[in-house]
């Protein structure tokens, strides 16, 4: 069954959609007509069956046929996440996304060089439509959070807030994931992605001084996207 995301809590027995990209897909892309049935999820994550009632150059009208409350979640996963080269970052929203990651931060170092087409709002509005549409596909509750692009020491300054927080890297004396989750499941995590050619050692410093631990993934050196859905998937793991 389709599912679409509606920006605001819903009340009442009938609800809409108006977005012109959304109306797009729903008439254009999809053919959904009156009698079709969809799912609706709002910004509290509430679940919704509905069904078409019209659907018009305006808006698709549904009425809805039951509704669920959003589960309990028992982890908030984040990943702030160096910006790799080219458009990989759109594939790297995409999968993450799937992979029902809570937040996403575009992360800067050192060592991150970016040459991207327009203005970072425009790359922010792409990325957040990117979310969108994979949350939709995935019948996600919420999609996550894109923030906007930022330094490493703007993430490291509010990091705190997480129970913990990890750091990947290739040098140094570091740990497995597998040690890091034996003992304990936290109900927050952040994971600190780094670019190609890794941390600089400066950068893993103030990591360290900030209670991140170092963690392995492996003996192989890996792409910044294949890093990110690597971690995101043995957590995932971990926690079910």
């Amino acid at each position: 069954m389709r599912s679409f995301y509606i920006a605001e809590k819903i009340t009442g027995a009938v609800t809409s959609i108006s977005d012109a990209a959304q109306l797009h897909h729903l008439r254009d892309v999809l053919r959904l007509k009156a009698g079709d049935e969809v799912v609706i999820f709002d910004n509290e994550g509430t679940r919704y069956s509905c069904v078409i009632e019209k659907v018009d150059k305006k808006e698709a009208v549904m009425r809805i046929k039951s509704r669920e409350a959003a589960p309990v979640r028992n982890l908030k996963l984040t990943i702030a996440c160096s910006i790799p080269k080219q458009s990989r970052m759109d594939e790297i929203i995409d999968k993450l996304t799937q992979l029902g990651v809570d937040a996403i931060i575009p992360l800067v170092t050192e060592r991150v060089i970016v040459k991207t087409q327009g203005s970072e709002q425009s790359r922010l509005e792409r990325w957040r439509k990117i979310a969108l549409t994979a949350s939709e596909q995935s019948h996600r509750n919420l999609p996550p959070v894109v923030s906007s692009i930022r330094s490493l020491r703007e993430v490291l300054a509010e990091s705190k807030q997480y129970r913990l927080r990890l750091v990947p890297t290739l040098e140094g004396e570091r740990k497995t994931l597998r040690q890091v989750f034996s003992d304990s499941l936290p109900s927050s995590i952040l994971v600190l992605i780094g670019p190609e050619g890794d941390f600089t050692p400066p950068e893993i410093s103030l990591a360290l001084e900030s209670g991140f631990i170092p963690v392995s993934l492996g003996d192989n050196v890996l792409r910044v996207e294949t890093a990110a859905i690597a971690v995101v998937s043995y957590i995932k793991l971990a926690f079910e």
